[in-house]
């Protein structure tokens, strides 16, 4: 449950991230909703699996999921350059976050 809890976490923080740009292109109530929606679903998931979790831990792979997510949603939705070194180091902050999650002793 707490592992899930972080992971959700992780996924609304890069939802928050998304959210921002989509305000920046369009100021709106709702956009402006949504990304504090986002942020604060993020923090309450965090907090929840931050109960039993260590918190290097958890807050390592809840910044990770969010900065490999939001890097993968610019690459996809917003046209940036996907480099292989972009790509290359994606793929080492996915690889360190799931080594985190291996190693974690909760």
């Amino acid at each position: 449950m707490y592992w899930t809890s972080l992971i959700f976490a992780g996924i609304f923080e890069m939802l928050g991230v998304l959210m921002i740009n989509v305000y920046h292109q369009k100021k709106t109530w709702s956009s402006l909703f949504m990304l504090i929606l986002a942020f604060s679903l993020s923090f309450v998931l965090l907090s929840v699996a931050m109960t039993v979790l260590p918190m290097g831990t958890a807050y390592a792979i809840w910044t990770g999921i969010g900065a490999a997510g939001g890097a993968i949603v610019g690459i996809i939705w917003f046209k940036e350059r996907a480099t292989v070194f972009r790509i290359l180091f994606i793929s080492v902050i996915i690889t360190a976050t799931v080594g985190l999650k291996l190693v974690s002793p909760a």
